[in-house]
């Protein structure tokens, strides 16, 4: 057994990719339109994830976006994706910088929490060792659920 995808559906195609690939980073590995279901199927991996989604198809993050207006609720339902990065101060701040909300703040260096615009709670987490706690990750508080 291993692992291929994580599907979520999307609302706003367009606002959804530039939050995943633009904000946090992630590249579009393959992109699949079902005419006849009324569908696209989007692709996307971390960026030291590419060549082995390319090749093996996974690990990948699954867009589904219905052609048809649907509402979409209880993201939080899901659980929530996970992804290491490099700096975890560097990366809020960056994502900070361009709109996006940090619901739990890095305070401990370790580990942080943010949404999509469909809601999906994804979860930063500090590659390798945690990093020195300091300001203003510190005295941040939690922002609504995550």
């Amino acid at each position: 057994m291993r692992y291929l995808h994580t599907m979520v559906r999307v609302k706003d195609l367009e606002q959804s990719l530039d939050f995943y690939c633009n904000k946090l980073g992630l590249v579009e590995t393959r992109r699949v339109d079902h005419e006849e279901g009324r569908f696209t199927l989007i692709y996307l991996a971390a960026p030291e994830d590419k060549a082995r989604a390319e090749t093996e198809r996974a690990p990948e993050l699954e867009l589904t976006w219905n052609w048809d207006p649907e509402d979409y609720d209880g993201g939080r339902n899901f659980g929530h994706l996970a992804y290491e990065v490099d700096d975890i101060y560097a990366v809020c701040q960056k994502l900070m910088d361009q709109g996006v909300t940090i619901n739990r703040p890095p305070r401990d260096g370790w580990m942080a929490f943010i949404r999509s615009p469909d809601n999906i709670s994804i979860e930063l987490l500090q590659k390798g060792e945690r990093l020195a706690p300091r300001e203003p990750w510190v005295s941040m508080e939690n922002i609504g659920s995550w």
